[in-house]
């Protein structure tokens, strides 16, 4: 498998994962309006780990190029 493959696929499970946190997000600030300051700190930590997953996956795409 071939690096560039390997990070298309990561970039795919990146953006389906941002998709699902930001849906979830918005259906849960749509219950309960109240806690949205809450909810914005953890939507900011979990888009900061996928995306650290992304990047991780650029690094050793490079590495292994």
């Amino acid at each position: 498998m071939s690096p560039i493959f390997a990070l298309a696929i990561a970039c795919m499970g990146v953006s389906l994962g941002e998709g699902f946190l930001m849906a979830n997000l918005f259906r849960a600030a749509s219950r309960q309006p109240e806690i949205i300051g809450q909810l914005r700190s953890l939507m900011i930590m979990g888009i900061a780990f996928i995306e650290g997953t992304f990047f991780v996956t650029l690094a050793m795409a490079f590495i292994l190029k």
